[in-house]
């Protein structure tokens, strides 16, 4: 049975919750879901390859793609630049490949008005004690740095009523797994469904 009808779900949640090692557990527990790289101006963390976890660019390669209207929506978080690329998205959409967008929340309801169908999942962290321990152990942030990502986070945090479901990241293989779960429900919807529908209907 093939499913012609690309799907794009954006994965959201504040800094810190764990929404990257979530995501290499999907993408490895699943090898046919689509991964969407984000352009990022911040700078490129020791463990972070380019390409792979973000495309780092500068600014002024940044802001030459936007003119060009080549990233489909922008936001700026800190004092940096993060956005999506327009081109593989729609590429892969239109070969009907399930194409995960990890996104932050003012880019998510961006991606909304572009493609309404999108289905959005919010990363949940236990709680703020655990969310501000995991932030401290990354050892990336300065006490300042700490302060201001967890004032971010509390307000996106308020959005996630925005999101059509709320996984809670208590544990990574947990939380992967309650997404899984989620995208393979997803594909027994009616909208999912109907090109098989179609051809059901036609050979009777």
């Amino acid at each position: 049975m093939e499913n012609n009808e690309g799907m794009l779900l954006l994965f959201s949640g504040p800094s810190g919750v764990g929404k990257d090692t979530v995501l290499e557990l999907i993408f490895e527990k699943n090898k046919n879901l689509q991964r969407s790289i984000s352009l990022t101006t911040r700078e490129q963390r020791q463990n972070e390859i380019d390409g792979v976890d973000y495309h780092f660019v500068s600014k002024d390669t940044f802001m030459k793609l936007v003119d060009e209207k080549k990233v489909l929506e922008f936001a700026e978080y800190g004092q940096n630049y993060y956005g999506t690329p327009k081109g593989p998205v729609d590429k892969w959409l239109s070969e009907g490949k399930v194409v995960i967008l990890k996104i932050e929340v003012q880019g998510a309801q961006k991606i909304r008005q572009i493609y309404p169908d999108a289905i959005s999942i919010f990363l949940m962290p236990p709680s703020m004690e655990e969310l501000e321990s995991r932030i401290r152990n990354r050892g990336t942030e300065d006490e300042k740095g700490i302060r201001e990502r967890l004032n971010i986070a509390h307000q996106e945090i308020k959005r996630c009523v925005d999101y059509d479901y709320i996984v809670v990241n208590e544990d990574s293989n947990k939380a992967c797994d309650d997404v899984l779960d989620i995208i393979k429900v997803l594909n027994f919807t009616y909208k999912r469904m109907n090109n098989y529908i179609s051809e059901v209907i036609k050979n009777v």
